[in-house]
């Protein structure tokens, strides 16, 4: 087991590999390190890889403070700590923001993002009243937990049952009130301007179209933005579409590098 300690704040990391290019892989909220493995073992193959568990998640330590300028900053550290140089960053879910950030925030740290199925960069009103509604549900106690159901809801009916349950199960292990202040703290981050400084080149890799992250509403935010969509795949489509997504990141990474 690895650690490395930024602040008094602990974090759990693996590497394999070597090599360019390098690639470092954040994972998605209340999730943790394993949720990119096809990818980590197809990259670890071709260069050097990272993964690590976020701040509240995993093997990590848990503090109080969950922004996503925060966990970008812990993720530029990270990189500075380990000495990663100008890496492929690429994030699932949250981790597409947190990637984004890192871009927008810390320039010289990544040599390109990858933001696979993100959290709306510029959410809608109707998302933004989900999320809330969510987090109200998590900071009480006398109410069932709602993450099942929300995670279940990520899911096609074609998905691997048994995979499902796993990723339910390791998200609903985070404290409800770590998992609600990582939901509120996204709330608050600024997704259009973190777009609007990002002068890495970006992919994202979206699961479906439509709403707040439809391809016409970000490529309205970013016109220089790259975007794939996988076909027939539920919010996990790391897992099961990685012989959709694994090519499209291996392709961005050799036009765009």
């Amino acid at each position: 087991m690895a650690y490395a300690t930024r602040d008094g704040v602990r974090m759990y990391y693996e590497q394999a590999g070597e090599g360019a290019p390098a690639f470092v892989f954040v994972h998605g909220w209340c999730c943790d390190y394993t949720f990119f493995d096809p990818q980590y073992e197809h990259f670890g193959a071709l260069g050097s890889v990272t993964t690590y568990d976020l701040r509240g998640c995993g093997r990590s330590d848990r503090p109080d403070d969950y922004e996503v300028t925060t966990l970008a900053d812990d993720l530029a550290w990270l990189c500075q700590e380990l000495e990663i140089s100008r890496p492929v960053v690429v994030g699932h879910s949250l981790g597409g923001n947190i990637g984004l950030e890192l871009a927008a925030r810390h320039p010289s740290v990544a040599g390109a993002v990858v933001a696979v199925d993100p959290g709306p960069f510029d959410p809608l009103p109707e998302f933004r009243e989900v999320l809330a509604g969510l987090i109200a549900s998590l900071e009480d106690p006398a109410a069932e937990d709602p993450r099942r159901t929300y995670v279940a809801n990520m899911f096609l009916p074609t998905d691997d049952v048994d995979r499902a349950q796993r990723i339910s199960e390791t998200m609903c292990a985070v404290p409800r009130g770590i998992a609600a202040a990582v939901l509120s703290g996204y709330l608050r981050w600024d997704g259009r301007a973190a777009l609007a400084r990002c002068a890495a080149p970006l992919l994202v890799l979206l699961s479906r179209t439509g709403g707040s992250n439809d391809p016409s509403r970000l490529l309205a935010l970013k016109p220089d933005l790259h975007i794939g969509v996988t076909v027939g795949t539920g919010h996990f489509h790391q897992f099961d579409a990685a012989e959709q997504l694994t090519p499209m990141i291996e392709r961005f990474v050799r036009v765009s590098m």
